[in-house]
């Protein structure tokens, strides 16, 4: 373990403001996921049919704004500003790009694309119902979350913090008025809480935009940047870009195909499925907060060449992981019982559900080391296409394949299924701790500065 108290003050000090800015940020649809659940269970899992959607088109935008870090990280080591602005400007291209796809495929197909993921007409058109309003926060999502990336990979990060509170309050006080109509207003169900996400989406936007605006020092981004990009960072960044994103989609896309394959089993797995991954996803954030930390400090100390500092930092950040296993896994734990007793559940889904987390307590402490190793240390210093190679094989290869026939043809019950959905991140640690150990990924992605 590392001696230097000013190693644990960096890190601790991004760490906390990023796992309370990602709680938050789940807290949102865990909260949607409580009040809906209470309200109706099949208005439960049309909403968890199109939060699958927006799960998918979340980890591409995220995958935008990582890799925004993993470049734009190592030349802030340098204190080069004007390269991280320019990549910022490349990343809105991607992320908008994605954004207006979506939309459009929600605007014109939505019984479509909800249908992917339940045959069930009544749940189907409380998707629908949903999804008619909340495709209007795909582009402000996208662009909010260009912008707090950018200045995550500068150690901006208390605003993302404040940011995702403000959109916690204002979407569950929306909610508690609009889903079960109080204080006077209307009963509006799903489409209540599909009102409160997108107002608290639009007031994350205007504020982020006035934080860079009129607050920012550091990079002090201006709206006419946008519109000059500059080509050769632009093909840096999609270089990097093309790793991440698509490690993130199919992330993604893996994560949806569990509701797919669950929801063709049974109405009960699929809302069982629902409960315990909201749950799950808000506390797995101790592990994506270590993620995203750590890109920055390695990509950062990379970036100054400083590569005793480098191998130093992995074997403390490693051991770190460990410990934030242990404890996470705990907390689901103990906390899954008070949790579901908040939901209005049947006795099916209930037991399904308390099943569904005691197997996240193994594959989630496989989680705590291999996401942050792999997406923090590995890719942070210099070497997304391994992330990529490894998912290809551990995703596409081995888990789904195999899933898809203990659902189909063996007939599997829905835990054991589950168990298998999730049993990469059990055996993903080896090759995790195998290339984090071999420092083979420490490789630097800035251009040299151009004179005048």
């Amino acid at each position: 373990m590392i001696k230097d108290k000013a190693f644990y003050r960096e890190f601790f000090s991004l760490y906390v403001m990023l796992v309370l800015q990602n709680v938050i940020v789940l807290g949102v649809n865990l909260a949607d996921n409580i009040m809906i659940g209470s309200y109706s269970e099949t208005a439960l899992s049309g909403v968890a049919a199109v939060n699958q959607i927006q799960f998918v088109f979340q980890q591409i935008i995220m995958g935008c704004g990582d890799a925004i870090v993993v470049l734009g990280s190592q030349y802030w080591g340098q204190k080069r500003c004007t390269e991280v602005k320019k990549i910022s400007f490349s990343a809105m291209t991607l992320a908008l790009s994605a954004a207006v796809i979506l939309f459009t495929l929600a605007l014109f197909i939505p019984e479509k694309v909800v249908g992917i993921f339940t045959p069930t007409d009544a749940i189907v058109a409380s998707g629908v119902e949903y999804i008619n309003i909340i495709k209007y926060t795909y582009i402000i999502f996208a662009i909010t979350n260009v912008l707090l990336a950018t200045l995550r990979c500068v150690e901006t990060v208390k605003i993302a913090f404040l940011v995702s509170l403000a959109t916690l309050l204002i979407n569950c006080s929306i909610n508690f008025v609009l889903i079960e109509g109080r204080f006077g207003f209307p009963e509006l169900g799903v489409t209540g809480a599909a009102i409160g996400t997108l107002t608290a989406r639009i007031i994350e936007l205007v504020i982020v935009i006035i934080y860079v605006a009129f607050y920012d020092k550091k990079l002090n981004i201006k709206l006419s940047g946008y519109i000059k990009i500059d080509k050769k960072l632009y093909w840096d960044y999609m270089k990097i870009a093309r790793s991440v994103v698509l490690v993130a989609a199919m992330f993604g896309v893996s994560t949806a195909l569990q509701t797919v394959i669950l929801g063709h089993m049974s109405d009960a797995a699929i809302a069982a499925n629902s409960v315990s991954t909201s749950l799950f996803q808000t506390l797995k954030v101790a592990s994506i907060g270590a993620s995203a930390t750590t890109s920055v400090i390695i990509g950062k100390a990379v970036g100054t060449g400083n590569i005793k500092k480098v191998k130093d930092y992995t074997k403390t950040l490693q051991i770190m992981f460990i410990i934030i296993g242990a404890v996470t896994s705990t907390l689901l734990f103990f906390l899954r019982i008070p949790i579901l007793s908040l939901y209005d559940l049947s006795a099916e889904t209930k037991y399904l559900a308390n099943a569904f987390i005691l197997v996240l307590c193994v594959t989630g402490f496989g989680t705590a080391y291999q996401m942050p190793a792999l997406t923090g240390i590995v890719r942070g210093g210099g070497d997304p296409d391994f992330i990529l190679k490894n998912d290809i094989i551990s995703i596409w290869c081995i888990v789904l394949p195999v899933s898809f026939l203990a659902a189909f043809y063996w007939h599997w019950h829905p835990i054991a299924v589950v168990f298998c959905l999730n049993a990469d991140q059990i055996f993903k640690c080896g090759a995790a701790a195998i290339k984090t150990n071999s420092y083979t990924w420490i490789k630097s992605l800035t251009r040299e500065k151009e004179n005048g």
